[in-house]
């Protein structure tokens, strides 16, 4: 019996939203901060790798696939790196506050 690829993929999509479902919410506020930089960290190299693949198009159309694509990550990753040195910067304000 074969399993259908698309099933097989979206099982594993759904099983990674309940992981990482339990693991964020199982973080002890103290290492909040140091993973939401390392995860800064992650974001900046997916901007790279986006701005290699918006690059990529080898014609003249800005409009390919690969371009749209990578400027997308380049935005998303983006509000992520962003909003995340917002919140680290917002907790320890809040931290230090007495």
């Amino acid at each position: 019996m074969e399993i259908d690829p698309f099933i097989f993929r979206l099982s594993i999509f759904i099983l990674s939203i309940f992981v990482g479902y339990y693991v964020v919410w199982s973080v002890t506020p103290s290492l909040h901060t140091p993973l939401m930089s390392v995860t800064n960290a992650i974001s900046s190299v997916i901007i790279v790798g986006a701005i290699i693949a918006a690059l990529a198009s080898s014609s003249d159309s800005i409009f390919e696939t690969s371009n749209l694509f990578g400027f997308l990550a380049i935005i998303l990753a983006a509000v992520n790196i962003f909003g995340g040195f917002l919140k680290c910067i917002k907790r320890r304000k809040n931290r230090y506050v007495s």
